[in-house]
């Protein structure tokens, strides 16, 4: 089955934004790969990792990256770029047509409305693809901090403590997964990006999240913190929605460098786009060696 995938939402920055996906030939032989385009420029390859150090990264509420040759930019690549996980042996061109506007839109906030369409046309999840990273690292955030060790798997616990004090409003929320295969990942793709009240007002104010509306995610209101310290609070899809979100975009910037996921656990406290890119930094050593040397 060939065709091509259309997606279209605001995104972070702009009312509507498309992307689209062209899955391609599906061979065991051949490592995994996804093609990112901004416009007809090829932006980066998957199957060319070691490329990724060439790419400029930045963080805006999202993860963004440069080619500085051309100018280009990519932003919002994490929650697609976790679908790929899925099918590891089948091979994907991705494409933002307009390179005025280069942000992957936001659909509902999740995973979810991308891999239910991929899932009608590529069938069935396959065995993920993982790789060893014997990493020992820790390290202190401004208001948390991270430890990675080996593991058997890939795993996370993710915990955030927002405080009135801090940060202008309360939310603490915990989640911890271990996983093993596909059927681990589909609740993790339900969670949805949020946004406390608060912050919107200053992310509008500093001109920032100009696309965004209802649609995009969840949204904490001011007067209700007892329901989002819940960790089954009516306004949650999944339990500890919050913290499943942020194990997602985990997810997401990681499996942009390649669409597999290392035998690693990851302890995070308060991350962010910018602690999982240093964590990307302490693994990325280990892709090429990890999933080349596989097939």
């Amino acid at each position: 089955m060939s065709g091509i995938l259309n997606f279209t939402s605001p995104s972070l920055s702009f009312g509507s934004t498309s992307v689209s996906v062209e899955p391609l030939e599906k061979d065991p032989q051949k490592v995994p790969f996804v093609a990112w385009y901004v416009g007809e420029k090829l932006f980066y390859r998957s199957d060319a990792c070691h490329c990724f150090e060439e790419l400029e990264f930045f963080a805006k509420r999202t993860a963004g990256y440069k080619l500085s040759e051309s100018g280009l930019e990519l932003l919002s690549p994490e929650h697609l770029a976790p679908v790929f996980l899925m099918w590891p042996h089948r091979r994907f061109n991705v494409r933002l047509s307009d390179a005025a506007k280069p942000e992957v839109p936001m659909m509902d906030g999740s995973s979810i409305p991308f891999f239910c369409e991929m899932r009608k046309f590529c069938g069935a999840p396959e065995e993920l693809v993982f790789f060893d990273a014997p990493v020992h690292a820790e390290w202190d955030l401004p208001c948390g901090h991270v430890r990675i060790t080996p593991a058997e798997t890939f795993e996370v616990e993710y915990v955030l403590d927002r405080n009135t004090a801090r940060d202008g409003y309360d939310l603490k929320s915990a989640a911890s997964v271990s996983i093993y295969s596909p059927e681990n990942l589909y609740q993790i793709f339900m969670a949805r990006t949020f946004i406390h009240q608060v912050e919107l007002e200053r992310a509008r104010a500093a001109g920032l999240l100009a696309g965004v509306d209802e649609s995009c995610g969840l949204l904490l209101a001011a007067g209700d913190c007892a329901a989002q310290n819940s960790a089954c609070s009516p306004k949650f899809r999944i339990a500890n929605e919050p913290a499943m979100h942020k194990i997602l975009d985990l997810i997401g910037d990681l499996s942009f460098i390649c669409p597999a996921l290392p035998r690693v656990r990851i302890e995070i406290t308060n991350g962010g786009h910018v602690s999982h890119h240093q964590i990307m930094e302490k693994i990325i050593p280990y892709v090429n060696a990890g999933i080349f040397t596989q097939v």
